[in-house]
């Protein structure tokens, strides 16, 4: 089976996770409700409190330019 696609976001983010083109097969966090995930995305993102996190096949992209 696929890995899912993890997304890290925050509520009030629209644009996911229908931006990403992944929203049948993605999870979504919502890091503003959950503290561990929040501390998980931070760990991904190199500390950089920018969301959306997504986190697909062992790749991540922080932020809607991917970087």
């Amino acid at each position: 089976a696929d890995n899912p696609v993890i997304i890290y976001g925050k509520a009030g983010d629209r644009h996911i996770p229908g931006q990403v083109g992944h929203k049948d097969k993605a999870v979504y966090y919502d890091v503003k409700q959950d503290p561990g995930r929040l501390e998980e995305m931070l760990k991904l993102s190199g500390g950089r409190r920018v969301v959306p996190v997504i986190v697909e096949g062992g790749h991540v992209k922080v932020g809607y330019g991917g970087t």
